[in-house]
């Protein structure tokens, strides 16, 4: 069975424990959010910090909130080039063995010894697509992407939560290797 789903790019990010919050804008610190993401309760916020490894820069990355249990910084191959590291391609949370990066912040540093990852992508799906699909979590899908740069993504991993509304997020790469205008679009989700 096919469905037609949404997909959206995902930038280079931050998702931030609150002590490292504190270290890096001072403690008490609270997040502001700039604009509601996708996925319910999460939001970007106006906060932005700098990565920085032994050989490359990139500045003004990204928080999104609210804050987590572990902090974490997804990239895109592209990003992590720029860098010059070799961070994993994994989901979101699995961090065991993962890169590492210093994190500047107006009031600190971190050297973050694990939890840079490059994005692996992923489909949020609602509880009822997943039934109407008969997919659940850890199933691989696909999706096709019509259009003047269309193309198939495989190995999409499902994720199931009652807080999702059924989009595919993919990275800036991914993103910039099908889309005409850089926004978000739609395609066929292929299952088994």
């Amino acid at each position: 069975m096919n469905k037609q789903v949404k997909i959206e790019i995902s930038a280079r990010h931050i998702h931030i424990s609150k002590n490292d919050l504190f270290k890096l804008f001072g403690e008490g610190y609270e997040l502001t959010k700039y604009k509601d993401l996708s996925v319910d309760d999460e939001f970007a916020t106006n906060e932005k910090i700098d990565l920085i490894s032994k050989d490359g820069k990139i500045e003004g990355v990204r928080i999104l909130g609210p804050v987590r249990e572990k902090t974490q910084i997804e990239l895109s191959l592209t990003d992590a080039r720029i860098l010059k590291i070799s961070p994993p391609v994994r989901l979101s949370g699995n961090l065991e063995n993962s890169g590492s990066l210093l994190m500047k912040g107006p009031m600190g540093e971190i050297n973050l010894e694990s939890g840079v990852i490059i994005a692996k992508r992923h489909f949020h799906s609602s509880i009822k697509t997943a039934e109407e699909l008969n997919i659940k979590n850890n199933d691989i899908v696909s999706v096709k992407i019509g259009g003047v740069r269309g193309l198939i993504f495989d190995n999409i991993e499902v994720r199931v939560d009652k807080n999702f509304h059924d989009t595919i997020h993919i990275d800036t790469d991914e993103g910039n290797a099908c889309s005409e205008n850089g926004v978000c679009m739609f395609g066929e989700l292929i299952t088994k």
